[in-house]
């Protein structure tokens, strides 16, 4: 059942129907907020919508990042689960 949070972003309410636990949107609203807030500090673009972008590009290298990284260790599981199931089969 979909319920209403309400969030700030860059000072700005927004009110988010969603089926999350509000603690959980509350944390991503949270963390988008840091990243907007820490470009607009370093680089000091003008518009809240460049900002955001930014934002966006980074949290998305970040998520890619991530993916990349997760997929390699799934790889190198699956690699020494064969392994094992190698061994055993072999004793």
């Amino acid at each position: 059942m979909k319920r209403a949070v309400e969030v700030e972003i860059m000072g700005e309410r927004l009110t988010l129907r969603t089926d999350d636990e509000e603690t959980y949107v509350r944390n991503v609203a949270g963390y988008v907020d840091k990243k907007m807030q820490e470009i607009q500090k370093s680089t000091r673009p003008s518009a809240k919508s460049s900002i955001a972008m930014l934002a966006a590009l980074n949290i998305a290298d970040e998520y890619q990042k991530l993916k990349d990284h997760y997929e390699a260790m799934s790889q190198r599981l699956d690699r020494l689960l064969q392994r094992v199931i190698n061994i055993t089969e072999e004793g």
